[in-house]
């Protein structure tokens, strides 16, 4: 599920102990604009910009209901497989740009077609499940010069990429920036995601109502007014990702560059997934979504991905 192997500092998980107190009550609009108003300064940007939710699959699905009854969607494939499901159900018309192995680059001039008529264009960057990156600023500035085209860029990954978009909002009122706490911070199991958007999003989203726990709230507050804990286990699993690359390799499976917390690397063993399963491993199989033989594994603590190469070793062997 690609979430941070690390627990939050212990101040933060006392944060959210101290929300779990106050559980019989909503969270309060006061704590609710802290939050904001932290995440406004951690993004370097404005608290009337930033929007906030329980995660930020919840605020895809927002743009997505709000933005598809008079426009195309335009998304990657593969993609956030979630945000895909929930477009091909509600989008008017749906266009999905495939990405192809080995470089899964995205052509922009394909994207610049499309974008014939009313269009919104949702990307995540980097990629999930590839690890790649997509759109560079200035391709996605391109795309901005476009009035009828909203673009909504999915940065979960940012902390583990360190180049974001988020910083042409401020010029482009048709961009927005959706990010999670979930794998950066640690708060997967309290989920809390937020968007830094553009005044066409925002104007949209003007009634939009954040229904975030009390913990969530109190754990994120914590976590965003020190993030030297954070930063320090982003470098931790980045270089676990790149020992768990290079042992792939070295063992004999074809192993993707990746911009993320997760690798995606092909195999022709016969359900693989099924056989790691048996061992108690769980990966994501990308068979029934993508393509035959992709895997993606999520970076865990040194132990866990030493238990993983073992078992690979001994299934190739």
């Amino acid at each position: 599920m690609n979430e941070n192997p690390f627990l939050p500092p212990d101040n933060v998980i006392k944060a959210a102990e101290k929300g779990l107190k106050e559980i019989n009550r909503y969270s309060n609009i006061k704590n609710i604009n802290k939050l904001r108003e932290l995440i406004a300064l951690y993004c370097n940007t404005h608290s009337n910009r930033v929007v906030v939710s329980q995660g930020s699959e919840f605020l895809l699905r927002e743009v997505i209901q709000i933005f598809s009854h008079d426009r195309k969607i335009i998304m990657v494939n593969p993609s956030f497989f979630p945000s895909l499901y929930y477009a091909k159900e509600h989008a008017k018309k749906l266009v999905k740009v495939q990405l192809s192995p080995p470089k899964f680059e995205l052509n922009s001039d394909v994207i610049l077609k499309e974008t014939n008529e009313p269009s919104i264009l949702i990307i995540d960057n980097p990629n999930n499940p590839t690890g790649s990156i997509l759109f560079e600023k200035n391709a996605i500035k391109e795309l901005l010069e476009n009035k009828q085209t909203l673009v909504l860029v999915d940065e979960a990954y940012y902390e583990f990429y360190g180049k974001t978009a988020l910083d042409l909002v401020n010029e482009y009122p048709n961009l927005a920036i959706i990010r999670s706490m979930d794998k950066s911070f640690s708060l997967a199991g309290l989920r809390v995601g937020y968007l830094v958007g553009g005044n066409i999003f925002l104007e949209k989203m003007s009634d939009f109502q954040p229904f975030i726990s009390q913990p969530a709230v109190y754990a994120a507050i914590e976590s965003l007014k020190d993030t030297s804990y954070m930063e320090s286990s982003i470098k931790k699993i980045i270089n676990e990702r790149n020992r768990v690359e290079a042992e792939l390799k070295n063992i004999g499976y074809e192993v993707f560059p990746s911009n993320t917390n997760f690798l995606l690397f092909r195999s022709n063993i016969p359900d693989l997934g099924l056989q790691l399963m048996e061992c108690e491993t769980i990966i994501r199989d990308l068979s029934n979504d993508w393509l035959n033989g992709f895997y993606r594994v999520s970076i865990g603590l040194p132990e866990e991905n030493e238990a993983f190469l073992d078992i690979m070793n001994k299934l190739l062997k």
